[in-house]
């Protein structure tokens, strides 16, 4: 299926290899089919996915993305006014729609990050950040998750999968 992602890597892709207009027209082609700004300088993680085909994200070109981190719709990953540096996205990751992650930040290996969420600070391996500002919170899925109950781990953990 061609979605945002596919584009992207293909852009990206065109322009490690010093093609020079081609990276352009697939970033203006993620823009008017996709609505996002996907530049081909952006490093995506192996495994990485785009929720909802990649639509409305922006993504700084220099933010760091690691291998299987899973984005959602609305998604702004990107630096903040006045303050140097751009967001750290480590392994596994997990981010909800529409959260926004700014500025010189880490989001450590595992993380969750609520929808609609405001990230302008770390954030710990393996935590949740919900709110505005973001702001670390204790996780009771994690615990349910190792509950005898599998469905009630299952409905817990939604969000994780």
């Amino acid at each position: 299926m061609l979605d945002a992602l596919s584009l992207q890597r293909a852009a990206h892709y065109l322009h490690v290899r010093g093609v020079p207009l081609v990276p352009r027209v697939l970033k203006r082609a993620i823009l008017h089919l996709y609505g996002s700004v996907l530049d081909p300088e952006t490093e995506f993680g192996e495994g990485t996915v785009l929720g909802y085909g990649g639509l409305n994200m922006v993504i700084h070109p220099e933010a760091r993305l690691g291998r299987r981190v899973l984005i959602s719709h609305g998604v702004t990953i990107g630096g903040r006014a006045g303050m140097p540096g751009l967001p750290v996205i480590e392994d596994d990751v997990k981010i909800g729609a529409g959260a926004k992650i700014l500025g010189p930040v880490r989001i450590g290996r595992g993380a969750l990050i609520g929808a609609n969420a405001v990230v302008v600070h770390d954030v710990r391996p393996n935590a949740v950040a919900v709110g505005i500002p973001a702001r670390e919170v204790p996780s009771r899925g994690r615990v349910v998750e190792a509950a005898d109950d599998p469905e009630v781990a299952s409905v817990t953990n939604e969000f994780r999968h």
